[in-house]
């Protein structure tokens, strides 16, 4: 996959999705083909436990859209057919993927690139990064998503001051408008990304999963709606062999001993 900007490198149970694009690691179409047949493959891979996305490189995260593919995609009307419309798709599969994620920014992530960071549970940027979405000084506005989980991460107020002023802003900005989780030494983002990835890939899968959906519901659904889902989450998870072991050994007082299985019981439904 390497050939179309992605590469896979596994490190344990985690699996390191990397962006590998000239020296910034803009998306290509490609690469967007490519993050999205590795997501297909990992989701599957009951080996992988959790997934870390980064960059190649110091220099950036990504620094958005490869802008040289405009042109033509604009004078045929594809910009949205051939471009948004599948980023989309892909970096909705990164928001709703069922096993934790958790982004590792060095240098710059700018416009698409950090409406695909913020997909990520997490977000870990190194002290030197520059966050920002610039896409109102190309006459447009984030169209991968952005308007959506950068603004439920940061707050109307926050975006808006983001999007329509266009400036990057510091990791240790970013950290106080609870944009990241994390501020590490420069070069260390990656590292501190593995370890919280490894810390949740040894979590229960399919009470991470559940965790996961219940704070979807949070933001999609209405409050009793959003209880109610909650609930049969609950009952569910209830049943399961993980939580009957994870009761068990805390009445034991041992370390629980749980599967890496996520498909015992299914989830995606609720």
């Amino acid at each position: 996959m390497s050939e179309s900007g992605i590469r896979i490198e596994r490190q344990g149970r985690v699996a390191v999705v990397i962006l590998a694009h000239g020296r910034m690691n803009t998306v290509t179409l490609d690469m967007t083909r490519a993050l999205g047949a590795a997501l297909t493959e990992l989701e599957a891979d009951e080996g992988v436990g959790a997934l870390v996305l980064t960059g190649d490189g110091d220099h950036a995260f990504c620094a958005g859209s490869e802008i040289r593919e405009f042109p033509r995609l604009c004078a045929e009307r594809e910009i949205v057919r051939t471009k948004l419309h599948p980023e989309n798709e892909v970096y909705g599969r990164v928001a709703h993927f069922p096993k934790p994620t958790v982004a590792a920014i060095e240098g710059i992530a700018l416009g698409g690139g950090l409406e695909l960071a913020a997909g990520c549970d997490m977000l870990v940027a190194s002290a030197q990064s520059r966050l920002g979405l610039p896409e109102i000084r190309l006459g447009g506005f984030p169209g991968s998503g952005g308007t959506v989980r950068v603004t439920r991460r940061i707050g109307m107020g926050r975006a808006k001051e983001m999007m329509l002023l266009g400036d990057m802003i510091s990791a240790e900005t970013a950290l106080a408008w609870g944009l990241i989780n994390r501020v590490t030494p420069a070069g260390q983002a990656k590292s501190v990304a593995l370890e919280l990835a490894t810390r949740l890939a040894d979590a229960p899968a399919q009470a991470a999963f559940a965790c996961k959906r219940a704070l979807e519901n949070a933001f999609d659904l209405p409050e009793s709606e959003a209880i109610a889902r909650s609930l049969d989450l609950s009952e569910t998870l209830s049943q399961t062999k993980d939580f009957n072991e994870g009761v068990t050994a805390f009445i034991e007082k041992r370390p629980a001993r749980f599967s890496d299985m996520l498909t015992t019981v299914d989830f995606r439904d609720r």
